[in-house]
């Protein structure tokens, strides 16, 4: 749909222009009524990304798959707007009626990563209603339904709801974030919070798999950003299918259709942050998630540990963390699947994605990350970060993705299909990033990152030595 580009980099650049003279008037652009009992407030956001790509996934679409045509030197301009209206209407002192609606315009020009080219689409982003009743620092009740954000827990498991990329536009920048379908009761006293969920992702219709999943989050925050919480849920219904290791890694992988379906999760999260002591300015995290589906005896884990520390009281803020997380693979040796499901998590490189570049090539499923994180502030508006990760496999001859890897090796003569990787070591990420906030609404951010290949990667190709994925972007965003 390249025919919204243009009128989407228009609106786009009256948003960034907007900047400036929104700021220098005295009343809010925004508020478009305002009385005792009544708000109503426009909303904009809007973003625009230049990315460029060397060696993509380090070329394997021509040493692996044998494609010839795939252009592994990319680069695109990706861009989108997302328009919304929101209220709030308040008939009485302790009770809140509040929703809002809003779409996202998306567009990339050019050929992405996944060889999408000129691709966009228009799509109802949110479009719900709620109301609350209660204090905020007190007893309160809260239920609403519709199109809308929602995350439990870290977001290990549901947090993006929203689908990007391929015929949908904006890859990289992934402006969908909303459920298709979110129902939500929470019940919270001070710091103590349960909320029973109804989750309907929106997926795209060519990749539609019919998942829908209920369960409930119960957690206590305390002061100074400090947490402790669980989530335990089950997939409804689904199509999604789950690969299985041929027995001893030896053949293809045996593809379970609607593995999914029936899959109960059970995750539990939590931070402690202490506000005063020796430990001040410290935190630690950690999360663990249990996955368990007795119609294909299924048993999967998950789990990740931080520890992090800011030098508050040093020039520049600096920060030092250091991040380990796993997620199972399926043992080739028994005839369970033990493979992780990460569902709908939350894959950024502050949050759950395994590594930066090889995040593209590998979902949190059978491989786990050492990660290093380092940042200063030389200012309040500018931040630098770098983050290392090394990667790895947690089962050899097990996929890593949907039958990803799976190719004929010789032994002993004899020709016979693998799957998965031979080697553990799958590839080392590293990311430079800058972030300024120009304005409060508005944010530039640039970044470079390079992956090197490991053994793991290399044992694909017949132990062809894969050469080094590189790439950045720059992007603009505004939020209004």
């Amino acid at each position: 749909m390249r025919q919204l580009a243009y009128p989407t980099f228009a609106f786009l650049w009256v948003a960034f222009s907007a900047v400036g003279s929104a700021q220098a008037q005295e009343n809010d652009p925004f508020l478009l009524a305002k009385s005792d009992d009544l708000e109503v407030r426009a909303r904009v956001e809007a973003g625009l990304n230049l990315v460029a790509e060397r060696n993509l996934f380090w070329e394997f679409a021509e040493t692996v798959a044998g494609n010839s045509e795939f252009d592994s030197d990319a680069k695109w301009l990706e861009f989108y707007v997302k328009p919304g209206i929101a209220f709030q209407y308040r008939p009485e002192e302790r009770m809140t009626i509040y929703g809002a609606a809003s779409v996202v315009v998306s567009t990339t020009a050019g050929t992405d990563a996944f060889a999408a080219k000129d691709t966009g689409q228009a799509t109802v982003e949110e479009l719900y209603l709620g109301v609350r009743r209660g204090d905020e620092n007190g007893s309160r009740f809260d239920a609403s339904f519709g199109a809308r954000e929602w995350k439990a827990g870290t977001g290990m498991l549901l947090s993006n709801g929203g689908s990007n990329g391929f015929s949908r536009g904006a890859l990289k920048l992934g402006p969908r974030r909303a459920w298709r379908v979110a129902g939500l009761v929470t019940a919270a006293s001070g710091g103590v919070q349960g909320t029973a969920f109804y989750l309907d992702p929106n997926e795209a219709p060519d990749n539609d798999t019919g998942t829908h999943i209920a369960g409930v989050d119960m957690r206590y925050d305390a002061h100074g950003g400090s947490f402790i919480g669980v989530t335990l849920g089950k997939v409804l219904n689904s199509s999604s299918p789950y690969p299985q290791a041929p027995p001893g890694g030896i053949g293809v992988p045996n593809f379970i259709i609607g593995g999914r379906d029936g899959l109960r999760f059970l995750s539990a999260y939590g931070r402690i942050a202490p506000t005063s002591g020796p430990l001040e300015n410290a935190w630690i995290g950690l999360d663990l998630a249990i996955e368990r589906n007795q119609r294909i005896d299924m048993k999967a884990w998950a789990g990740r540990a931080q520890l992090g520390y800011t030098f508050a009281s040093q020039a520049c803020r600096p920060s030092i963390s250091y991040v380990y997380q796993t997620f199972s693979g399926d043992d080739p040796d028994t005839p369970a699947l033990e493979r992780f499901d990460p569902l709908y998590y939350e894959g950024n490189p502050s949050a759950w994605s395994t590594g930066t570049k090889s995040s593209m090539m590998f979902i949190n499923s059978n491989v786990n990350a050492h990660q290093l994180v380092l940042s200063i502030a030389p200012s309040a508006r500018d931040t630098i970060s770098f983050r290392a990760a090394r990667i790895s496999a947690n089962k050899l001859r097990s996929p890593i993705q949907f039958g990803q890897a799976t190719r004929v090796e010789f032994e002993d003569g004899i020709a016979q299909p693998i799957t998965g990787v031979t080697r553990k070591h799958l590839s080392d990420d590293f990311y430079l990033e800058y972030r300024r906030v120009v304005t409060p609404n508005l944010y530039f951010t640039a970044g470079l990152s390079i992956s090197s290949p490991g053994k793991g990667v290399d044992s694909i190709s017949n132990d062809l030595k894969a050469p080094l994925w590189t790439g950045g972007f720059a992007n603009v965003v505004a939020n209004f």
